[in-house]
């Protein structure tokens, strides 16, 4: 099995709606399954990107740092990057285009990443705040979060397409972040206006799923009380 073709998954993102928030993988162990990734850390704390084998988190108050090897994470995506032209982009928005990667890529019936490397005016990201046991659930918490924006900067934004089947496994479209070329500025995508941007892409043929059977309250959690698709939705 090629590894440039497997997206390596640490948890799901239904496991964060009833507020199962412990980190289950360290940054080391998350690494050796690829050198590109995003997730987020124990309590929700900040919103990660990783590029070139190096993770970057963007806290609550927006500023960047490099975490250790040593940081949990309850949830994330990781692969071993080798991205494939796609598309260079002007003057579009996000639907636009997300759409546009979507028709291009020919791939919504399967696992695939995004990297958009330009120049990006009015973007948006956010960052929650790092929670505490007991905590609370994804949606409450996700409500204590910081939004940024800038008017232009260039950067590079990372994204994981994920098809409707796996929604709540993953949610179900695109799932981006965004760090600037000066590591000023970055987060959890929401919103923004590719000025001019270089698109690539990378296919998936497998997905290597990991869930967290060490973890007591995951294992003991009933699921089938929660609105996993609404709370996911509203809070991505």
């Amino acid at each position: 099995m090629a590894k440039h073709a497997t997206l390596y998954q640490h948890g799901t993102l239904a496991l964060l709606v009833p507020g199962l928030l412990t980190g289950t993988i360290t940054m080391a162990d998350l690494l050796k399954h690829g050198d590109t990734g995003i997730g987020t850390g124990d309590g929700l704390d900040g919103e990660l990107i990783i590029l070139d084998g190096k993770p970057y988190q963007v806290d609550h108050s927006g500023k960047v740092n490099v975490v250790p090897k040593s940081f949990t994470l309850p949830f994330a995506n990781s692969h071993f990057a080798r991205y494939a032209p796609l598309a260079e982009l002007e003057n579009v928005d996000q639907d636009e285009l997300d759409k546009q990667m979507l028709s291009l890529s020919r791939a919504a019936n399967t696992f695939f990443s995004v990297e958009v490397k330009g120049t990006f005016a009015n973007i948006k990201t956010r960052a929650v705040e790092k929670s505490t046991p007991p905590y609370d659930t994804l949606a409450k918490t996700a409500e204590n979060q910081s939004i940024f924006t800038r008017n232009q900067i260039d950067g590079t934004l990372l994204g994981y397409y994920s098809p409707q089947l796996f929604d709540g496994a993953a949610v179900a479209g695109f799932h981006e972040h965004f760090l600037s070329d000066d590591h000023s500025f970055g987060g959890h995508v929401l919103g923004f206006h590719l000025v001019k941007g270089e698109v690539t892409y990378q296919l998936f043929d497998t997905l290597e799923q990991y869930l967290p059977v060490n973890n007591k309250a995951y294992m003991a959690h009933d699921f089938s009380k929660d609105d996993i698709l609404g709370s996911i939705h509203k809070a991505e």
